[in-house]
């Protein structure tokens, strides 16, 4: 009989984009097209206008691109890093959406965070949280 190799999960690789985290990938694979696409047609159309508020729309699809390319490559690396994006993604949606309501002025245009996400049914204030709890789950299996 031949020995057959380690497969990846007995090495302590995690298939992060599996299972639950088919959703995860899904919903932050959609939100880095749409912010993306959204800050380029704001850049685009009139960055003087705002542009705080469409700087932050492109971090927010840089940070949204990072955690997809982390959730579908998998590993504890890939999770780790994962999970830090999410915890500043949540931090930035909460100093976002304080700002946005204390601030009104500061922010001429909205951004993906503004009102903690309210443009957006509230998914980029619920999204990092999910993601932390998927991703320290996925340490445990």
């Amino acid at each position: 009989m031949t020995a057959t190799p380690a497969s990846p999960a007995s090495k302590g690789s995690f298939e992060l984009g599996t299972g639950p985290g088919r959703v995860l990938v899904w919903f932050y694979g959609v939100f880095t097209v749409a912010a993306a696409s959204r800050s380029i047609v704001e850049v685009i159309r009139g960055f003087d206008r705002a542009p705080l508020a469409y700087s932050l729309s492109a971090v927010a699809a840089v940070v949204y691109g990072f955690i997809t390319y982390s959730l579908v490559r998998g590993g504890e690396k890939a999770r780790r890093a994962a999970l830090a994006c999410c915890a500043a993604e949540l931090l930035g949606v909460l100093v976002v959406g304080a700002w946005t309501l204390a601030e009104p002025s500061a922010f001429p245009d909205s951004t993906v965070w503004s009102d903690f996400g309210m443009g957006y049914l509230f998914i980029p204030v619920i999204l990092p949280v999910t993601g932390m709890i998927w991703l320290r789950r996925a340490k445990r299996a």
